[in-house]
């Protein structure tokens, strides 16, 4: 079964998180979410959430992917946390995924993860003159080797969706989609 890790930091975007830690528990995918400061943290819509752990207790584990919710300045918070760059890098470094939305691709940039890659964010967030050979989409999602960038909390399901067909099956994608459908 993959892993994949949450970290969550004060200020986070409350439906890019929430969405993508639901859909992917529903398609059987271990979801561990994680506190930068704690477990209690809070969005930037002032929601609490009791994080699973926090991201000291999980160094050190392997991940098939990292998943950085957006929202400011949750976004922000991750990007200044000098764990989530060298977590990142590591994910990298042993070819396993990376993915980020709305705002929180630009700490994917930050930790030089863009370089030469095409990617999307939140309008703004991402500049191609200052991110060395990137290329700036504006679709909903973009998939580019380990590298998944989404737009905004309006393309959470389909970006939840799209990390679920990566991690599991086309398969499982379609059943989740089927069953958020008739709820």
């Amino acid at each position: 079964m993959a892993r994949v890790l949450v970290p969550l930091a004060d200020g986070f975007e409350e439906i890019e998180a929430v969405t993508v830690i639901d859909l992917l528990r529903r398609a059987g995918i271990e979801v561990c979410t994680a506190g930068l400061k704690g477990r209690a943290v809070t969005g930037s819509h002032a929601i609490a959430i009791e994080a699973d752990t926090t991201l000291d207790e999980v160094s050190g584990q392997q991940f098939d992917m990292v998943v950085l919710p957006g929202g400011m300045p949750g976004a922000q918070h991750l990007r200044e946390d000098p764990r989530i760059p060298k977590l990142l890098r590591n994910q990298a470094e042993s070819g396993r995924y990376a993915a980020a939305i709305c705002a929180a691709p630009s700490v994917l940039a930050a930790a030089g993860l863009l370089d030469g890659r095409t990617a999307t964010s939140y309008p703004g967030f991402l500049d191609p003159a200052t991110v060395r050979g990137l290329e700036l989409s504006d679709a909903p999602v973009v998939v580019d080797g380990p590298i998944v960038t989404s737009r905004s909390a309006g393309t959470a399901v389909d970006f939840s969706l799209q990390l679920i067909e990566l991690l599991a099956s086309r398969a499982v994608r379609d059943d989740v989609e089927e069953r958020i459908k008739r709820a």
